[in-house]
């Protein structure tokens, strides 16, 4: 793991493009982490990335929300699905969260991605709301730390 650098604007987009193709399908549009301008949220926010042979496999955006640190977008290269990333990422969110002094993690997505939610639930997240977002439904999760 790595904290990422302007210079893999690309490779972020890349990777998300790729992570999140196959919601695509489920909502009928690009999700919003596939429409941002990568340049300009390395910028503002946090990424922290994993590689494997010199390639994005996975990554994590954060920011501040209020005594919160929001999970911006989390994604996982296809081919590196299910091996235990996408958990080892919000884990390492949570390292960050406890060192700022934060008091837990934020998060949403869209109320169609069942799969999703579960495995946030599964890591401790609780539904905060849900609310429309974007077209749709976003629903809001939040998991308080220890």
């Amino acid at each position: 793991m790595r904290r990422a650098q302007a210079a893999d604007d690309a490779a972020i987009a890349e990777l998300t493009r790729r992570a999140y193709a196959k919601w695509v399908g489920v909502i009928g549009r690009d999700l919003l982490p596939m429409k941002v301008d990568d340049a300009e949220a390395l910028a503002r926010h946090r990424f922290d990335v994993i590689e494997r042979d010199g390639q994005l496999v996975g990554l994590i955006e954060t920011t501040t929300d209020g005594d919160f640190l929001l999970v911006v977008n989390v994604a996982v290269d296809p081919s590196a699905q299910r091996q235990g990333l996408g958990e080892e990422l919000l884990r390492f969110a949570e390292r960050i969260a406890h060192e700022e002094g934060r008091v837990g993690l934020r998060l949403y997505t869209n109320a169609r991605f069942a799969a999703n939610i579960r495995f946030y639930a599964r890591l401790g997240f609780e539904e905060e709301r849900e609310a429309p977002l974007n077209g749709g439904v976003a629903v809001y999760m939040t998991k308080f730390l220890a």
